[in-house]
């Protein structure tokens, strides 16, 4: 059985998957969130329709009265949660190719799950799994999903426009990299609404096209179409539009880590700091952490996964965190990541600047050389760092105070993560790659 990762349920569509699973997770979901309204939202993948529907009958077999929202971002599911108190599910795999699909779930207000809430999700996946009856689909509520998406579309839309100043990108030549995802007809709408010359690239969504060798995770188009149109920056969303990554004009990649940099340092200088903290995960480059030591800026850090990184935000009543991998959240305006809104803080403080995006993300911090290995395994091993701790001891000593090592498992897939940073690349490539055979070597 499909187990809860870092962001929700996912495994390759209607095989890992299948239409039978999503249907029980609808159900067990209804049994622990509530059979009141759910809001149902969907990424662009050619198999949305059908885990759609799917997951429709576990809900209504619970009683649940389900709103079909189409294809919206992430992030606009999320909004429109909150402001309807309604538990949602979105039907997307983010990042990962079209061929993976899976579900993220909202409890009501738009917040993700807790560990609590998702055990209690998979106990009762493990009670009804393969045991359910189709309800009686006339007493229950099935709005057009043509219908409602426009409405929710719109409504974020005018959420986005209404947090920032009218005409604030006038003069400001952006490329959007919509990879062919939930923010293809959005975004350009919000940025051209805000003054911005927009050009879009991957915005024409057939189902099999999401992220592929585009969006956040693939931005050398993204680079190249920058430089070509002679544009001043660059965003890139993933498949859901919860993450974003910018490139300055010269071409050059602005990851999570300094995105997070530049929006704590605004929210300071605008008093909006609470606590003079940022939340980041164990992934964020020691180049961040002591750039934020030198500004005077805490930081709390969690595992990997932006619910970890909401718990953290909530929990210390903080403003902002995320991930390297470009989530970011700005926790007093929104409920969870929301790609749209991080590009849109980072073009206000590029705005504001009077300077170049390159010389904005280069002077906050310097990253260190990083080098992540990947080794697939046999099964997840979940305390790998300490089965392995005195491989990564003998590591961490040879670099001392000048880099770092982590050793974890994938959320998703049976991966094992080996991250090294350290002061040259060379150095860092080595002991990766010394760690990763000790990986092969044992689990291989």
């Amino acid at each position: 059985m499909l187990r809860f990762g870092t962001d929700g349920v996912r495994g390759v569509a209607l095989t890992e998957l299948t239409t039978d699973y999503v249907t029980a997770l609808g159900a067990a979901a209804a049994r622990v969130l509530g059979n009141g309204s759910w809001l149902i939202g969907r990424d662009t993948r050619e198999s949305g329709p059908a885990l759609q529907e799917a997951l429709v009958r576990g809900l209504r077999s619970e009683g649940a009265l389900v709103v079909l929202c189409g294809v919206v971002p992430t992030p606009a599911l999320a909004h429109f949660s909150a402001t309807h108190a309604a538990p949602a599910a979105m039907i997307t795999a983010s990042h990962n190719p079209y061929s993976d699909n899976g579900v993220k779930i909202f409890a009501p207000g738009g917040v993700k799950l807790s560990d609590e809430v998702e055990a209690q999700i998979e106990a009762q996946l493990e009670i009804g799994l393969g045991l359910l009856e189709t309800a009686d689909e006339a007493t229950h509520h099935h709005a057009d999903p043509s219908d409602v998406g426009q409405h929710l579309d719109d409504a974020y839309v005018r959420h986005m426009i209404s947090l920032f100043p009218e005409g604030m990108l006038s003069g400001l030549r952006i490329v959007l990299d919509c990879a062919h995802g939930a923010m293809s007809a959005v975004a350009p709408e919000v940025v051209q609404a805000l003054g911005g010359d927009v050009v879009v690239i991957n915005a024409a969504p057939n189902g099999t096209n999401i992220n592929a060798d585009c969006g956040a995770t693939h931005t050398a188009g993204l680079a190249a179409a920058v430089l070509a149109d002679r544009a001043d920056v660059g965003l890139a969303f993933d498949g859901d539009g919860d993450r974003v990554i910018a490139v300055d004009r010269d071409g050059h990649i602005v990851d999570g880590d300094r995105l997070l940099a530049l929006g704590a340092l605004q929210l300071r200088s605008e008093g909006a700091l609470t606590k003079d903290t940022v939340v980041v995960t164990v992934m964020s480059n020691i180049g961040f952490h002591r750039a934020m030591r030198e500004a005077g800026i805490d930081v709390v850090t969690t595992a990997v996964g932006d619910r970890y990184v909401l718990e953290a935000l909530e929990a210390g009543d903080y403003a902002i965190g995320g991930e390297q991998s470009g989530h970011v959240i700005y926790r007093h305006l929104a409920s969870t990541g929301d790609g749209l809104l991080a590009g849109l803080k980072l073009l206000q403080r590029l705005c504001a600047s009077g300077t170049t995006l390159a010389e904005l993300a280069g002077a906050v911090m310097t990253t260190y050389p990083q080098v992540l290995v990947n080794v697939r395994v046999a099964k997840r091993h979940p305390d790998i760092a300490a089965e392995l701790a005195d491989a990564v001891q003998a590591a961490e000593a040879e670099l001392g105070d000048d880099g770092r090592v982590l050793l974890r498992p994938s959320g998703t897939e049976p991966l094992i993560r080996v991250m090294v940073e350290a002061p040259s690349h060379d150095l860092a490539l080595r002991l990766a790659e010394q760690l990763a055979d000790v990986v092969r070597l044992r689990y291989g």
